[in-house]
C-alpha cells in the first residue's frame, strides 16, 4: 500500500504555480490560432496534413500542462513564486542590452559601440578597475577588426559618419 504523498514528486515548489498557469494559458493561445496559423490541403493524407503534427503536439501540452495544474497541492502563487519569476526575468536585461547595441550601431557606428558596450557591460557586470575596463575596450576593437577586418562581414555605415568630411568617411564606412 502506497500513500499518495509516496507518489509526489519532491521537486522545489517555487515559481511552479505561476510557471504551470502561464505554460497552459501560453499552449490554450497557441491551440486556439491553429486554423489560422496552418493549412488543411485537400487531398492529403491526415497525417500529412500541415495542421496535423503541431495540433497534436498542443493539445497533448495542453493536456499534460492541466492535469499538471490540477494535480498540484498549492495552485495560488505566492511571495516565493514572486521572487523565483523575477530570478528568472534577470538575464532579460541582457536582451535590452543587446537590442540597444543592435539599434544604436546604424547611428553611432559598429566601433564605438562596440567600445562602448563592451566598457559599459563589463562596469555593470561588476569589474571596475580600469585594467578590466581598459581590457574590454582592447577586445571590443579586436572584434571589430576580426569581424570587419579579417572574416569580411559586411555590417551598414553609421549616420554619424555622414557628418564627416569626404576622406575619413569612406575610411570609417570601409573599416569601422
Amino acid at each position: 500500500m502506497t500513500q499518495d504523498s509516496d507518489i509526489q514528486p519532491r521537486t522545489r515548489i517555487a515559481g511552479q504555480a505561476l510557471f504551470v498557469i502561464a505554460a497552459l494559458a501560453g499552449t490554450v493561445l497557441l491551440l486556439s490560432q491553429i486554423t489560422r496559423q496552418t493549412v488543411w490541403v485537400e487531398g492529403a493524407g491526415f497525417a500529412a496534413q500541415p495542421r496535423f503534427w503541431p495540433a497534436v503536439a498542443l493539445v497533448v501540452m495542453t493536456g499534460g500542462f492541466g492535469l499538471h495544474l490540477w494535480r498540484m497541492r498549492r495552485r495560488r502563487p505566492s511571495r516565493a513564486d514572486r521572487t523565483e519569476v523575477l530570478r528568472w526575468a534577470a538575464p532579460l536585461e541582457y536582451v535590452v542590452w543587446f537590442m540597444g547595441f543592435v539599434f544604436a550601431v546604424p547611428l553611432v557606428g559598429f566601433l564605438p559601440m562596440a567600445v562602448a558596450f563592451a566598457v559599459a557591460l563589463t562596469w555593470r557586470l561588476g569589474y571596475r578597475d580600469r585594467a578590466m575596463l581598459i581590457l574590454a575596450a582592447v577586445f571590443a576593437v579586436a572584434v571589430v577588426v576580426l569581424f570587419k577586418g579579417l572574416l569580411g562581414v559586411r555590417i551598414p555605415g553609421a549616420a554619424l559618419y555622414e557628418l564627416l568630411p569626404a576622406g575619413p568617411r569612406g575610411f570609417f564606412l570601409q573599416y569601422l
